[in-house]
């Protein structure tokens, strides 16, 4: 990772996207809709979440594997310890090696009860690190894991994280991707304390969009993401003014990424929350742009 001593340039900026499996036919439309927008502009991975203890599991594979086969994009699986046993896990994981997917979002998960608190399996993974340590031994896998700058809502303290992370690391974690945090300052503060940590990984920023703000911070509550005042200020009144909102968010997302890249990240995650235009503008702004076979010209 570079500091804020140098701007990173646009040609060494890479993405990511993230993606959440669809429940219905119309949303599965949108998903697709979504990855063949987002297709072209050739990220580094795209990944595919889990639902709350497991509850998406089968969808989660199917569209893992639908993405492995249909499409040159690389996809990430994401894979939790909650409700499972170790042999289910593992074969998950050589299911997954079989069909070729070799990058694995490595999580200790949320129970499907919300707020309850987590309860490992007891014949699971208790932990990520272990979880990762099971991982390692089926394949040479790629493996992401989580990081929250400002500290998990169950943990005792920001340091606690920083030391949990180390511990990813050393059962063999290849990149950190974060929890959204919406006070830049509080991004570099973290990358500063891990770098402090021996943590040496990519610490990729996850930027959420703020279209549906209600929803975002609901979601902060739960997640232990704070919300500053200037943002809450920004929403006052726009209850019924999508369209307003929509050009808010991109200005508040683009505003981030450009503060990011100029401290020195040169990696950003984005929730796409299965909506492809935000995303794609950022992108645009970040100086990405698709890449367009030019068409060949009609014979005379």
């Amino acid at each position: 990772m570079t500091t804020n001593t140098e701007t990173v340039s646009r040609e060494k900026t890479r993405v990511s996207f993230e993606f959440f499996p669809p429940k219905t036919p119309e949303m599965e439309e949108s998903l697709w809709r979504s990855i063949a927008r987002l297709a072209p502009i050739e990220p580094e991975f795209v990944s595919v979440t889990y639902g709350a203890g497991g509850s998406t599991r089968e969808r989660t594979h199917a569209t893992v594997k639908r993405i492995k086969q249909e499409t040159q994009l690389e996809p990430a699986a994401h894979l939790t310890c909650v409700g499972a046993t170790r042999e289910e896990v593992d074969q998950v994981v050589r299911d997954y090696k079989d069909a070729g997917i070799r990058h694995i979002v490595a999580l200790r998960g949320d129970m499907s009860e919300l707020g309850a608190p987590y309860e490992p399996h007891p014949q699971g993974y208790q932990s990520t690190p272990e979880l990762i340590e099971g991982i390692r031994k089926i394949g040479d896998f790629e493996i992401s894991v989580s990081a929250y700058p400002e500290g998990h809502p169950e943990s005792a303290s920001l340091q606690a994280d920083i030391e949990l992370l180390k511990r990813k690391v050393d059962a063999g974690a290849t990149r950190a991707i974060t929890q959204f945090v919406f006070d830049t300052e509080k991004h570099f503060r973290f990358l500063e304390m891990a770098g402090k940590a021996g943590i040496e990984i990519p610490i990729v920023p996850g930027i959420m969009p703020t279209t549906n703000f209600k929803g975002i911070k609901r979601m902060a509550s739960r997640c232990g993401a704070s919300v500053p005042a200037w943002l809450d200020d920004y929403y006052q009144g726009l209850d019924d003014e999508l369209e307003t909102r929509k050009l808010i968010s991109a200005y508040v997302a683009a505003e981030q990424v450009n503060k990011l890249r100029d401290f020195g990240y040169d990696r950003f995650h984005f929730y796409t929350l299965n909506q492809a235009d935000l995303t794609f503008a950022i992108c645009h702004v970040l100086g990405l742009r698709p890449h367009v076979t030019a068409p060949v010209a009609e014979a005379v």
